[in-house]
C-alpha cells in the first residue's frame, strides 16, 4: 500500500455558529425572522474571527440570514458568498418560541430532532427535509473537502448540528449529540478516511 493511502485528507469543514441575539439569549426559536447580533453578539463575532484568522481559505460561504452575514463580517469575511442551504432550520409554526412554551402548547414532550416543525406563517421543516438539505450542501462541498480544502462556513446552531449528523452519516437527527453556542467554532475532518469531528464548540473567551 502506498503512503499516500495511509494519509487521511488534510481539508477541514469549518462550521461557525453566528453570534448572539435578543432571541439566542433568551431561548426563542429562530428559524426565518431576519434579526441582527446583539452588542455582545457582535463582539464575540470578533473573537470568532481571531480563531480563524491564520487559516487560509479556499471557499466562504454564508446564510443570507443577517445574524450569519454580520458575524461573518465582523469575523473578517466580508465576501463570503451566500448560499441559501445554509439557513436555520424552518421552526413554521413554533417559530419565536421557546421549548417549553412548545411543550406546553402540545401537552407532550417534543424536540426538533424527533418531530421536526410543522407549517405556520411559514412551511416548517421536518428532520427529513433538513437532511435532505444538509446532503444537497455536503453533495459539493465534500469532495473539496477530502480533496485537500479548507472550507468555512457561517450558519445557525441548528442546522450546523444537523450538518455534523449527516457529515457522520446519522442524519439531520443525530444533531441532537452536538451542543453548539453561540459564536462557536467546530471542525470536520477525516480519520483513517472516515468523516469525523476534529474540534466542536471552540469559544474564544469563554
Amino acid at each position: 500500500m502506498k503512503d499516500a493511502e495511509l494519509t487521511d485528507p488534510d481539508g477541514r469543514l469549518v462550521l461557525v455558529r453566528h453570534g448572539e441575539t435578543e432571541w439566542s439569549r433568551t431561548g426563542r426559536h429562530t428559524g426565518l425572522t431576519d434579526i441582527p447580533l446583539t452588542e455582545t453578539g457582535a463582539y464575540k463575532a470578533e473573537l470568532a474571527g481571531t480563531l480563524l484568522a491564520t487559516r487560509r481559505w479556499d471557499l466562504v460561504l454564508t446564510s443570507p440570514l443577517r445574524r450569519a452575514v454580520e458575524t461573518a463580517d465582523r469575523a473578517g469575511y466580508p465576501d463570503a458568498r451566500p448560499d441559501a442551504r445554509l439557513v436555520e432550520w424552518d421552526y413554521g409554526a413554533y417559530e419565536g418560541l421557546t421549548t417549553p412554551e412548545i411543550v406546553e402548547r402540545l401537552g407532550r414532550p417534543w424536540t426538533i430532532w424527533q418531530a421536526g416543525a410543522p407549517a405556520g406563517a411559514t412551511p416548517g421543516e421536518s428532520v427529513e427535509q433538513v437532511t435532505a438539505r444538509a446532503q444537497s450542501l455536503l453533495d459539493e462541498l465534500s469532495p473539496r473537502v477530502r480533496a485537500g480544502e479548507q472550507v468555512l462556513v457561517f450558519s445557525h446552531a441548528h442546522f450546523l448540528r444537523a450538518l455534523a449528523g449527516v457529515w457522520l452519516g446519522l442524519t439531520a437527527a443525530g444533531g441532537r449529540y452536538f451542543v453548539l453556542g453561540t459564536s462557536a467554532v467546530s471542525e470536520l475532518g477525516f480519520e483513517h478516511g472516515s468523516e469525523v469531528i476534529t474540534q466542536w464548540n471552540h469559544v474564544r473567551g469563554r
